[in-house]
């Protein structure tokens, strides 16, 4: 009876540290936001329900915008994210579009790892658009941030494509190595998949980070120029109401 009633015991408290609530993630959520630099003084509101968060608020920048997204999504739990966070600049911070486009224009120059002259800005009431060819997934991600970085930027579309100069296949073998080689990520369960130039991903992973943390693994790989990720977030927790 003894060992009977203490693996009942150990068996509920194991279920009880795998469950998490709405109330638990809303603050895991709220905590994960605080602990960014940029957010430190954000009012962000922040509500869960079954791993979906709603995010409201205002900043001052789509910078810390972003910030707020991708602080939310690193936080175990999360299955999705609705984003209603407002931009709301200061008379100081307000700019035109032709003087966005100047500066992301300067800022794309002065960015070491954009190639020169291959891209093309427009600016639309504030908005971005970014087009025009690179090599390398970082390369694009970079003239991103840039143009993300920039005062008065209300949002980013990044149309670049890649066009790798790199004319050998694809190693699928290299990049299950990459994979094997990362501490944070459980690469048993992730399948490649390598058609050409693209490289789709099926299979499961722990968390949002695990998810996006091999992608850009991926994109690391020479010659890759698309990746599909098909990864599946399946939690070592149930989440609770």
């Amino acid at each position: 009876m003894y060992i009977i009633e203490t693996l009942l015991t150990q068996t509920t408290q194991i279920n009880y540290h795998k469950m998490k609530t709405n109330e638990d993630l809303q603050r895991d959520v709220l905590d994960a936001i605080k602990w960014e630099p940029l957010l430190h003084a954000a009012e962000i509101g922040v509500t869960a329900k079954d791993g979906i968060v709603t995010l409201t608020g205002s900043v001052d920048s789509y910078t810390k915008k972003m910030e707020v997204e991708n602080a939310a999504k690193k936080v175990s739990g999360v299955k999705a994210i609705v984003e209603k966070i407002n931009l709301e600049f200061s008379n100081a911070g307000a700019k035109t579009d032709g003087e966005i486009a100047t500066e992301v224009l300067h800022g794309l120059i002065w960015n070491w790892d954009v190639p020169d002259n291959q891209l093309k800005v427009k600016v639309e009431n504030g908005w971005v658009t970014l087009d025009g060819e690179v090599q390398w997934h970082h390369q694009k991600n970079a003239a991103e941030r840039t143009a993300a970085n920039r005062p008065g930027v209300k949002g980013v579309t990044n149309n670049i494509t890649l066009k790798s100069d790199v004319k050998d296949a694809i190693e699928k073998l290299d990049i299950e190595s990459a994979l094997r080689r990362s501490a944070s990520i459980n690469d048993d369960d992730i399948h490649i998949t390598v058609s050409g130039t693209a490289v789709t991903l099926t299979g499961t992973v722990k968390s949002w980070y695990q998810r996006d943390e091999a992608e850009t693994i991926v994109w690391n790989a020479p010659g890759v120029w698309t990746v599909v990720n098909n990864l599946i977030v399946e939690y070592d927790f149930d989440l609770v109401g």
